[in-house]
């Protein structure tokens, strides 16, 4: 947005700046320098992953845009469009020194979830809070033109906005408008609808949250009858969501009041990711018993099944071996067993494709990394990015993965950031707790049904220990079954199958 000022006629002698006049220059720049340096300061320490929630992004937004104009009123130029924004990121980098959070720390490039991580935790929030105080600079400036106009007539002012500097900030405005109308859309889950098109009587749908080792986390409840059977689903990671996939089909809905829940940290429940604390595996295994137990006061059960995917599946296991009384039935799709085995495992099978397929940088990079674990969580992406290069499958759906299953209005937009966030700063926390646990050990026995469901296609990092443990498994009832043209996420890739799995276990 360009704006220009009129320059006063000088005389020969005032033509170079003497030291009196630009130590008044420097003097007139440190008010709107300090206002938008506490602004960036201020917001890096309250809010140090960025804004979170709708209410903090509209807070961070408004302040600053007030910052932006009442800056300019103090030191109007045009130079502010440009010194604003890099004074309030340097300045908001500068308070982020010594940060160790994926996606705030020291960026990493050299993979696709490093990529992610700098998007969400610097493209995504700059873009969210420089874009208002744009907009303030503009109208900052052209009501300091104003105000000084109109208190001192002849003296040379700041110029009005000119027709492509009017024309910037509209089109500045607009967008910010369209932006604030889109983050201020609430998160919702349809009805259920009968045969007439209206809401289903004794159906169930709703978007909560509930207290859960004292952290609000949030659920979604989905079921044709608050009477049928209580299934708790929990998503893989850790800090994934899956919210947005389980409401792409709605067989388990028929005979079941389904139960999706965003875990401690994880995609709609990432405010409650600190303090990190509290983020461990033991913590969550409580915050499971303690869902478990809310959903059958709820809803007049004295059991639940429990189904669980991927690292859902280990945490399912792990709460069923600690309160087997609370489930009637433990279900774990792409089945985890022991984290560093499954690693060690995807890191062979990488390097073979890389050396195999002649990517040389990835073969590389692999070799450098060597075999895991890894203190520096972010060095496994090498290998499980890359999982459906080396392990592909013709029936594979990207649409059953993130960022697709975003896109439902189960999610705000702000809850779509977090999706990334949440993923990458939980599992940052929660993933060197994992290798220490190994279910052949952890959980030789249970004392409920266990069933458990494979992909055709899993990665057999998974499937190896997955086959080894389930063979030794004591348990009263124990169930396999693999799904044709599936993958790791079976339960998805195949939901038709999935849903007779668990109607037969009713």
């Amino acid at each position: 947005m360009s704006t220009t000022t009129d320059s006063a006629t000088h005389s020969s002698d005032s033509a170079i700046p003497g030291p009196a006049t630009r130590t008044a220059t420097a003097l007139r720049w440190l008010p709107p320098a300090a206002i938008i340096a506490a602004l960036a300061a201020g917001l890096a320490l309250t809010q140090p992953l960025g804004p979170i929630s709708t209410a903090q992004a509209f807070a961070a937004m408004a302040l600053s845009l007030t910052a932006g104009f009442f800056s300019v009123l103090l030191a109007p130029s045009r130079w502010l469009l440009l010194v604003g924004p890099l004074l309030f990121i340097s300045t908001t980098e500068l308070t982020r020194i010594g940060s160790t959070s994926p996606t705030t720390g020291v960026p990493e490039l050299g993979s696709s979830l490093g990529v992610v991580a700098f998007a969400v935790g610097r493209v995504i929030p700059y873009a969210l809070l420089i874009g208002p105080m744009l907009l303030g600079i503009a109208l900052g400036f052209e009501t300091a033109g104003h105000l000084a106009r109109r208190r001192r007539p002849g003296i040379p002012t700041p110029r009005p906005l000119r027709a492509p500097g009017w024309l910037a900030t509209a089109l500045l405005a607009g967008l910010l408008a369209w932006l604030v109308i889109a983050m201020a859309r609430p998160a919702s889950t349809p009805p259920i609808l009968g045969a007439d098109g209206e809401p289903l009587p004794n159906s169930i749908a709703e978007l909560t949250a509930v207290e859960l080792g004292g952290h609000e986390q949030a659920l979604m409840i989905r079921g044709r009858s608050a009477d049928n059977p209580v299934l708790l689903y929990l998503h893989g990671g850790p800090g994934g969501t899956d919210i947005g996939a389980m409401r792409r089909d709605t067989g388990l809905e028929e005979s079941f009041v389904v139960v999706t829940w965003d875990q401690r940290g994880s995609g709609r429940s990432t405010a409650a990711l600190e303090p990190r604390e509290t983020l461990t595996v033991e913590q969550l295994v409580a915050d499971t018993i303690e869902l478990a137990e809310y959903l059958c006061e709820r809803f007049g059960e004295e059991r639940i099944y429990l189904v669980g995917q991927s690292w859902g599946s280990l945490l399912a296991v792990l709460t069923a071996e600690e309160r087997p009384d609370l489930f009637a039935a433990v279900v774990g799709v792409g089945q985890i067993v022991s984290i560093p085995e499954t690693d060690r495992a995807f890191w062979e099978d990488s390097l073979a494709w890389a050396e195999d397929s002649g990517n040389v940088a990835l073969a590389e990079q692999l070799r450098a990394n060597g075999p895991p674990p890894y203190e520096d969580v972010g060095l496994y992406a090498h290998a499980a990015s890359t999982e459906h290069q080396w392990n592909p499958y013709p029936e594979f759906n990207p649409n059953n993965e993130m960022p697709a299953i975003l896109f439902v209005p189960e999610y705000t937009f702000m809850d779509r950031v977090n999706a990334f966030r949440g993923f990458l700063e939980a599992a940052a926390v929660l993933y060197p707790q994992a290798q220490s646990v190994d279910l052949r050990v952890d959980a030789p026995g249970l004392e409920l049904p266990y069933v458990m469901v494979l992909g055709e296609y899993e990665a057999r990092g998974r499937v190896e220990p997955a086959q080894e443990w389930f063979g030794s498994l004591a348990a009263p009832l124990k169930l396999k079954f693999e799904f044709d043209a599936a993958g790791h996420r079976a339960n998805f890739d195949q939901p038709a199958d999935f849903a007779a799995v668990m109607q037969e276990l009713i």
